[in-house]
């Protein structure tokens, strides 16, 4: 009887070589940076976009297409890089995705036309498009089994600081100090070069940790992994629980994306605040995240009540996201700024993220992360071009805050039907 042949990629022949206890700090802190330049990019526009509406003609509804583009190109390129990473190689993936990333940070700086600018912006969401599968999947493999949670919530803080980088870099630069709009992008470009070369130079694509070294004589060995048991969407769609988190990964990917993309704009149009003070205000939401991912995910880890933390967190970020179009004082909208904050997206994820990997075979886990995280972010294409259309309708944005918040309720009455209970059956 004929062997089975069993296909070797490129990354089974690397081998696997031992790293110091220190190792898994610079994968965190690399993997931090990633996440602080990505955000920042897709951050850095939002409080120009009255300028950039008066310089190329542009409607709400054509600023939001802006953004619109840009997350539709990374959502769609996720998930083909994720498995060009497990054939190629994670950093390499991530390296050639970063040089990709700050190419098109610097021509966008260059852009003097609408085509151009927008072509940019496609090519910076094909790049950032190879991070989040490699990233996390290199970062598993690095970070000790006892401070994998610390380490996540490290490296997920550098969306929060990214945020509010890019809000204060252009309101500071060019809404306080008079700079033209592409200088925040010549200023941006640099830097995503040397990370991405940083983590093909620095890292290791296979490692043994140390509290798995000398467990295997053989370990440093090189290592062939058998293909691994494919999971269809057809199958994901009976899990009851990985389904209902989908849907509430969407609808609350959408409003943080209302707010991300237009809050700038509400605060200068419509709140009446100017210069980097915009910036400043914007900022207390990703700021107030941090803290507030750190309290809840490791309460969430204590008392492994899932639902429980969910129906408390969402419904106060739908009330602050109702509060910050509904409100007019300015100490008020200060509060639920950070109220959004403490309870909004960037708190729920770890929460939602752990539900789903216990919901899930290890042997799928990579392709339902990457289903999870391309659903997700498929609310982050739809919330600026229904917003800014909306506005154009309405005349203020108002309306696209409300939606935002009924959309969180939406998911949360869909993940009442999840079950605490795990629910692996895949078929």
């Amino acid at each position: 009887m004929e062997e089975n042949k069993v296909k070797v990629s490129i990354r089974d022949r690397i081998q696997a070589v031992p790293v110091s206890e220190r190792y898994w700090w610079k994968v965190v802190a690399l993997s931090f940076f990633g996440w602080v330049l990505m955000y920042a990019d897709r951050t850095i526009l939002n409080p120009l976009q009255p300028t950039l509406g008066a310089e190329f003609g542009l409607t709400n509804a054509e600023l939001g297409l802006l953004n619109s583009v840009f997350f539709f190109a990374y959502a769609a390129t996720q998930i083909p890089f994720g498995i060009l990473g497990d054939k190629v190689g994670r950093r390499l993936t991530i390296c050639i995705g970063f040089l990709i990333f700050g190419m098109a940070t610097l021509f966008s700086g260059f852009a003097t036309g609408l085509f151009l600018l927008v072509s940019m912006r496609i090519m910076a969401g094909i790049g950032e498009g190879t991070y989040y599968g490699p990233q996390y999947s290199l970062a598993a493999d690095a970070i000790p089994t006892s401070k994998i949670t610390l380490g996540l919530a490290i490296i997920n803080s550098g969306m929060a600081f990214g945020t509010s980088g890019g809000y204060l870099l252009s309101s500071t630069m060019v809404l306080g100090n008079g700079a033209h709009w592409s200088s925040p992008f010549l200023v941006m470009c640099i830097p995503t070069v040397i990370i991405g070369i940083l983590f093909m130079v620095l890292l290791k694509e296979k490692i043994i940790r140390p509290e798995d070294q000398g467990k295997d004589s053989n370990a440093v060995a090189t290592i062939v992994e058998a293909p691994k048991q494919k999971t269809s969407l057809a199958s994901i769609s009976k899990n009851r629980n990985l389904v209902c988190a989908f849907i509430l990964c969407f609808c609350s990917v959408y409003a943080n994306f209302v707010i991300i993309t237009w809050l700038p704009q509400f605060l200068q149009v419509e709140r009446g605040f100017a210069g980097s003070s915009v910036g400043f205000i914007s900022s207390l939401v990703p700021w107030a995240s941090i803290p507030g991912a750190l309290i809840f995910a490791r309460l969430s880890d204590k008392f492994k009540r899932t639902k429980l933390f969910v129906s408390i967190l969402v419904p106060l970020a739908a009330l602050s996201v109702f509060g910050i179009a509904f409100v007019t004082d300015s100490n008020l909208l200060i509060v639920v700024l950070i109220c959004y904050g403490l309870t909004g997206k960037l708190a729920l994820d770890p929460i939602v993220v752990s539900f789903v990997t216990k919901n899930a075979p290890k042997q799928s886990l990579g392709t339902i992360l990457s289903t999870y995280n391309f659903i997700g972010m498929s609310g982050s294409i739809l919330a600026p071009y229904i917003t800014g259309a909306l506005s154009d309708v309405t005349g203020s944005m108002q309306i696209g805050f409300y939606l935002a918040s009924g959309m969180l309720l939406i998911g949360l009455f869909v993940f009442s039907f999840a079950r605490d209970k795990e629910v692996k059956e895949l078929v």
